[in-house]
């Protein structure tokens, strides 16, 4: 039995709601009837423009503040959670970082710097470790749950055969990582929830904006495509998937 179809009357939570992929799956889940709340957080207020305008009309949505790269704003944002349902169905992250203007994906070990690769592992990694730890009160209870993270095929190892991106690459290695170990961990302490990591294709956001020009249309998904293809593997998952790793298709993927 798959998780989705045993959720009758749940609560979501969407990290990283107010652009892109977490925008969308914020619009989508909002036509799912199924959820009661959908909590979603934003970094920046002005960031958020849009997400919180989707608030002012949707009373079943709530918007959290919270900074990923600072553990105390974490536990502090998941406790507004707490306040608003003692427990979550599905939590979904898709907070991730590729570039700003000052950090570009390295093509040559010559550009590595401490500094940016410490971005990228503090966004990338460090931040959805530092989740599941605090969200095991949310998901340790009785019904199926799901905890789902926007990884990256990039971050597959086995599949490393063009080089380059040094911290991007590293980065989602070690996210997948994490949460492998703590998909083991669950299964002791939170034997309802499955841990999934997500690989969504190349989806036309700002995050991939500067790297389009190489990718053919076919494969440069809107959002909204990107999103219905990720419920659509989510809807198939179930407890026995608990650390898997799984592509936009709906294959698996190597480490």
């Amino acid at each position: 039995m798959t998780i989705f179809s045993t959720i009758q009357s749940g609560h979501a939570l969407v990290i990283g709601g107010n652009r892109g992929i977490g925008l969308g799956f914020v619009k989508q889940l909002l036509n799912h009837e199924q959820f009661d709340h959908i909590v979603a957080t934003y970094r920046t207020e002005s960031s958020a423009t849009e997400l919180l305008g989707l608030a002012q009309n949707h009373d079943r949505l709530h918007c959290i503040a919270m900074d990923l790269t600072d553990e105390g704003q974490i536990k502090q944002g998941l406790s507004q959670v707490q306040a608003i349902t003692p427990q979550l169905h599905f939590v979904i992250n898709c907070v991730g970082f590729l570039h700003d203007g000052a950090i570009t994906p390295e093509k040559a070990l010559r550009q590595l710097n401490s500094d940016h690769l410490m971005r990228y592992f503090q966004v990338n990694s460090i931040s959805a470790a530092l989740l599941a730890k605090h969200l095991l009160p949310l998901l340790n209870h009785k019904q199926p749950n799901i905890f789902a993270t926007i990884s990256a095929k990039i971050g597959s190892i086995e599949d490393n055969r063009l080089g380059g991106w040094y911290g991007y690459r590293a980065s989602k290695a070690a996210l997948n990582m994490f949460l492998k170990t703590a998909a083991i961990e669950y299964s002791r302490r939170s034997q309802q929830t499955a841990i999934v990591m997500l690989h969504p294709g190349t989806t036309n956001t700002r995050l991939s904006e500067p790297f389009q020009r190489g990718v053919p249309p076919e494969k440069l998904f809107p959002v909204e495509k990107t999103v219905g293809l990720l419920m659509m593997v989510l809807n198939q998952v179930a407890l026995t998937d608990n650390g898997s790793f799984f592509s936009w298709d709906g294959s698996r993927l190597p480490w």
